[in-house]
């Protein structure tokens, strides 16, 4: 902030990196309040945010939890008709899942195709943690399912994210159904998976089906 004032000083005006750049770093490190103020002394030294510096914003405020900022600005876009592309819909489909609103964000998320707009895998993995974290197993398949029809494929992250979910809710004949689509599309249990499955069986809490699935697989 002391080399943004010495800058106009001396007659040197930032452009839209530095802005960016300052605007990502407060978000990073839990300020965007700061970040906030630095786009409207953007705006009013004359520079109109470009679509980087609104998501960069937009990331920032929804994963600092400051979703009051965050909405208004989303729709400050859409008045001055910003080109919203699937990436800032995927960030705010993100901090409303995490303030735990997941029906306004699946309403969001059923809305895309009206908008000309269709979810990519990172969208779906948004709505699959959101879905799972709230144990609504049913409409994790439906997701799924909707995601292969469009042409998406899921991802590590996507199986991972399932599996887990499961696990949490002891629908173990699913947790070996998509492990071994995982495995059979060569993709791999991450860190947390892998704990989660090894505290299980190491307690021998885990039912018969999922230790032949082990048993077979060794």
């Amino acid at each position: 902030m002391s080399f943004l004032h010495e800058m106009s000083t001396k007659g040197v005006f930032p452009d839209f990196v530095t802005y960016n750049t300052l605007i990502g770093g407060f978000c990073r490190v839990g300020r965007p309040k700061t970040a906030l103020e630095l786009l409207h002394k953007m705006q009013v030294c004359g520079q109109h945010p470009d679509l980087q510096t609104c998501a960069i914003l937009l990331d920032g405020l929804c994963k600092n939890l400051h979703f009051s900022e965050a909405m208004p600005l989303f729709q400050e876009m859409e008045e001055k008709k910003v080109h919203l592309n699937i990436a800032i819909y995927s960030i705010l489909i993100d901090g409303i899942c995490n303030t735990g609103r997941l029906t306004t964000a699946k309403e969001l998320f059923n809305s895309l195709p009206t908008k000309g707009l269709q979810p990519d895998v990172r969208t779906y993995n948004i709505m699959v943690k959101g879905l799972c974290k709230e144990g609504l197993l049913n409409e994790v398949r439906e997701v799924l399912e909707k995601m292969e029809e469009n042409g998406c494929s899921p991802d590590h992250f996507t199986y991972n994210t399932i599996i887990q979910g499961f696990l949490q809710h002891n629908e173990t004949s699913l947790v070996v159904k998509y492990l071994k689509i995982m495995v059979d599309k060569g993709l791999s249990a991450n860190a947390n998976t892998t704990t989660i499955l090894i505290d299980l069986l190491s307690t021998n809490q885990a039912d018969k089906i999922l230790q032949d699935f082990f048993q077979k697989s060794v």
